[in-house]
């Protein structure tokens, strides 16, 4: 299967080709990353990668090598629901192993795999850069801040019903006011 860009989406790799000098196109590989790897059910394949390598007319092992070194790209199939868990010292210190197994237990994978049903995936990420809300667990494009392996079970029961979460703080707090 030969990916291309949609109709919608050729506009937008204008905009973004249109932000970079001719002979600085490259830039543009990551911007592109990004809206292919939407369109593409969340995940960039080979036919991706080449896709972008000709319209930016760029060897395809370049274009892999920045697909390959940021964790916001995934190279292979996801889940409708990319469940990214920070493991980093605040989160550790909060909980975020706990609400790991938790999660594990009650979906039946480990990290780095995805529900039979094809809901979910499990993937271990760096500092998501709300330490002050620790622990926190990226879905999607959304971050769940303030979790417990109770408030965190909760979420992964509403997203399987087809229901919305609660997108930050899951004790109301604002911003990053303190706890009371």
């Amino acid at each position: 299967m030969t990916f291309e860009f949609s109709d919608k989406n050729q506009e937008q790799v204008r905009k973004i080709l249109a932000k970079y000098p001719a002979e600085r196109k490259k830039s543009a590989v990551m911007p592109l990353l990004d809206l292919a790897q939407r369109q593409n059910n969340n995940w960039v394949s080979k036919d991706v990668i080449a896709e972008i390598a000709k319209l930016l007319e760029m060897p395809e092992i370049k274009v892999y090598e920045v697909a390959s070194f940021y964790t916001m790209y995934n190279l292979k199939p996801v889940g409708k629901y990319l469940l990214q868990f920070c493991r980093t010292t605040p989160c550790m210190l909060r909980g975020i192993d706990q609400i790991i197994k938790d999660c594990e237990k009650k979906l039946g994978i480990e990290m780095d795999e995805t529900t039979a049903d094809g809901l979910f995936t499990l993937k271990e990420v760096e500092c998501l850069g709300a330490c002050v809300n620790a622990p926190v667990v990226q879905i999607n494009d959304d971050f769940a801040e303030d979790l417990t392996s109770e408030n965190f079970l909760k979420i992964l029961e509403d997203l399987k019903a087809g229901k919305q979460f609660q997108i930050g703080s899951q004790t109301g707090r604002q911003c990053s006011a303190a706890q009371v």
